[in-house]
């Protein structure tokens, strides 16, 4: 802050990058205050013409409030420090440390003397270079120890399978690394605080139910605007609740069998929640449930380093901390396979697997059995089972992974084709083919019939 015996100097030396003059008070300093924020922080001085005449501003309690709220209303908010030195008005603004901020007006920079707004490319750029300081590891200055809930925090270090019994919030969440230097991070206030929504307006994830098959008729609607964890279960609940299910009694066990199988579902919540940008304001997590299919949608699309040719294949996690907490309480694998236990779950049941759209949104569809096919899914399941484990156990030894992959994926159904076992394997069509001829030369593998119209039979061996 500077203090009043340096106005003086200051207004001698003149405009800068870090010092702006204004004679009077206007909404346009907003302009400003994002530029600073932007750039290196930076004073306005209020009453002090450009060519360093001193006016004079006095800081009255009205206007000290409307300075405020134009801070409030940038996005994200900036928080600027007013006060009277001398018969002047300054506004002291910090250098942000979740850039880039922006106005009504667009988003600004401060280039020497002057404020200029940023085209589209010089924001990418700003995008990029800030990309270092992730969301969930930003300080949340808003946020003190009596926001966060012991609760949460039992209902974490029991899942977790963490036996401390005295709870100390502020050690706990240190050793988390969701706490540095007595301040807490966006990821312990997502996952800890009593109310996360109070801090992080998109702390939310919303559920619903269609009927039909777009988006026109609900029947069902939940928002969930709490924890992590809470969303977690919340999802997995409202998914069984809407999903169709059969029962399977071996001995005196009974089974629920979902038409998706929960599994393929819950990884894709967890995977959700994982890699969602929390940095996307005005958005929300979609589970979405549609007579033919379900969607989760989870703002931000793939994380920065990874390519699409690499996805499901490279393990990048855009929000390491949330990751590491879900890995800990045995909710997800760290390894990054994730998407090919999905696949594999879905052949299993009979079912294609899931299809996936990438764009500033990240969306996965499960699609539902139709309602002729299910039993004869069910059927299928039930006769193939063993036989595919016969198979599995003759051929193991002569086989390559990728191989007991195909032959599996073609036990379960047996006009698959090289695209959607290229998608379960995760190696290329070209290389699916190679496999393939392999195992017939091998004389575990047969086609019966044409190309078009035929399918496969997999040999004992």
């Amino acid at each position: 802050m500077i203090d009043a015996q340096r106005i003086d100097m200051i207004i001698q030396e003149g405009e800068g990058l870090t010092v702006e003059f204004k004679e009077h008070f206007s909404p346009r300093i907003v302009e400003d205050v994002t530029a600073f924020a932007n750039t290196k922080g930076g004073v306005i001085i209020l009453g002090v013409r450009d060519d360093k005449t001193v006016v004079g501003e006095e800081l009255t309690n009205d206007l000290k409030a409307r300075i405020n709220s134009l801070g409030r209303n940038c996005t994200p908010p900036i928080q600027a420090k007013i006060r009277q030195a001398k018969n002047l008005v300054v506004i002291d603004v910090p250098q942000g440390d979740e850039k880039p901020y922006g106005c009504g007006a667009g988003y600004f920079r401060r280039l020497d003397g002057t404020t200029q707004k940023m085209s589209n490319h010089e924001l990418r750029i700003m995008f990029r270079e800030h990309e270092l300081i992730s969301f969930e590891e930003m300080i949340h200055r808003e946020v003190a120890w009596q926001d966060i809930s012991r609760n949460k925090i039992k209902i974490f270090l029991k899942e977790a399978d963490i036996g401390i019994k005295k709870i100390v919030a502020h050690d706990i969440l240190t050793s988390l690394n969701v706490a540095h230097n007595d301040e807490i991070t966006n990821a312990g206030v997502l996952f800890f605080a009593e109310n996360p929504r109070k801090f992080i307006l998109q702390a939310q994830m919303t559920m619903i139910a269609f009927k039909g098959k777009d988006r026109i008729h609900i029947f069902d609607r939940q928002d969930i605007q709490d924890d992590l964890l809470t969303q977690f279960n919340g999802a997995l609940f409202f998914l069984k609740k809407h999903l169709n299910r059969r029962s399977e009694i071996k001995g005196v066990n009974r089974k629920d069998i979902y038409e998706i199988p929960i599994e393929a579902l819950r990884e894709a919540v967890a995977n959700a929640i994982i890699h969602r940008d929390y940095g996307m304001r005005g958005t929300s997590l979609m589970v979405e449930v549609y007579d033919d299919r379900v969607e989760i949608v989870n703002p931000g699309g793939l994380p920065a380093g990874l390519e699409k040719k690499d996805f499901g294949k490279i393990s990048v996690r855009r929000n390491e901390r949330i990751a590491d907490l879900f890995f800990r309480m045995d909710k997800v694998e760290l390894a990054g396979t994730g998407i090919r236990r999905m696949r594999e779950a879905m052949i299993a049941a009979g079912l294609p697997p899931p299809r996936i759209r990438q764009t500033t949104f990240f969306n996965i569809s499960f699609k539902r059995p139709t309602f002729d096919s299910r039993p004869a899914a069910v059927e299928r399941n039930k006769s193939t089972d063993k036989v595919t484990e016969r198979v599995t156990d003759k051929v193991t030894k002569k086989v390559t992974e990728n191989q007991s992959l195909i032959l599996k994926g073609m036990k379960k159904d047996d006009q698959i084709t090289a695209r959607i076992l290229s998608e379960i394997v995760e190696i290329s069509e070209r290389k699916i083919k190679e496999n393939i001829k392999l195992l017939k030369n091998k004389g575990l593998l047969k086609r019966i019939g044409p190309a078009r119209g035929g399918h496969w039979k997999v040999e004992d061996g």
